[in-house]
């Protein structure tokens, strides 16, 4: 009869005892999160040539350090499945196939493809020999280092977008042609040390179209609310980011407005152009 009650106590404590939970089955949320992660972009209408009436190239600028844009910079480092835009971008690079186009001569834009060394390249990436001076011996030595991406260093976005006037629908549209983040960083000096001087360079060029269905999978950060997030892709198609343009098409080889206009006077060009473009919707307008 012991023996009996210590079984029956023995197969209690077994199924009262609380069971070890494995990492995967630990869940941050109250419900599972499958809208974003399994949605897909919105294709884009048909427009036929004999509609589009009048077009224009736009290059913009995303400064990712104001405000609006800060959901683009952060994280710095990826949280679970929420990249920044420059992470994301790259991420696709390495595991989606997603093309990377050079950008150092803009006649060619997403002509000349790069490989992912040419892209490291680009973002500070790579091995780096330095002499190091042994304290002991006096002896000088080559020390080679593994630097990762400078993805920290990319400070604004560079958009190239096609405005048009389609006349079948009586609307001036607009869409995103291809992204190029920009790197700021400090110039360095023979020692290694940074300076005051600061350099602006340009990276690659990705094609918009081809990195939508990566942005539409991906989740940006919302101040106001976290339930109600949206992708990657809404937040462009929305054009929810704030900017400056920076230079238009032009027969002076698309030159930017920086290059003939500086201070107060670029501001008033990059208006001048927005104010056209607001023009020619109203110009072209049919009812």
């Amino acid at each position: 009869m012991k023996r009996v009650a210590l079984l029956l106590m023995g197969l209690a404590i077994v199924i009262v005892a609380p069971q070890k939970l494995k990492a995967q089955d630990i869940l941050t949320e109250v419900y599972t999160r499958e809208h974003i992660p399994n949605k897909a972009p919105v294709p884009y209408a048909y427009i036929r040539e004999a509609d589009v009436m009048w077009a224009k190239d736009i290059y913009r600028v995303i400064d990712l350090k104001q405000k609006q844009n800060l959901p683009l910079f952060y994280p710095t480092q990826p949280i679970n499945d929420r990249y920044n835009l420059v992470q994301l971008i790259l991420w696709g690079i390495d595991n989606e196939g997603i093309r990377a186009f050079s950008s150092v001569d803009p006649r060619n834009e997403f002509t000349i493809p790069l490989d992912r060394n040419q892209v490291d390249e680009s973002l500070d990436a790579g091995e780096e020999v330095f002499k190091r001076a042994d304290i002991n011996t006096g002896m000088v030595t080559d020390t080679t280092i593994q630097k990762e991406r400078q993805t920290d260093q990319v400070k604004q976005i560079m958009v190239k977008e096609k405005w048009f006037f389609d006349k079948n629908h009586s609307v001036m549209n607009v869409r995103i042609v291809g992204l190029c983040p920009i790197r700021i960083y400090n110039k360095l000096d023979d020692q290694g040390m940074p300076t005051d001087a600061i350099l602006k360079e340009k990276t690659f060029w990705v094609y918009f179209p081809e990195i939508r269905p990566l942005l539409a999978r991906h989740e940006i950060f919302n101040n106001n609310n976290d339930a109600q997030r949206i992708s990657y892709d809404d937040y462009f198609m929305q054009r929810r980011f704030n900017s400056y343009i920076f230079a238009e098409s032009n027969v002076y080889e698309n030159r930017a407005i920086s290059s003939y206009a500086l201070g107060m006077d670029a501001l008033l060009e990059a208006e001048r152009v927005k104010e056209y473009l607001f023009n020619m919707e109203h110009d072209l307008w049919e009812y």
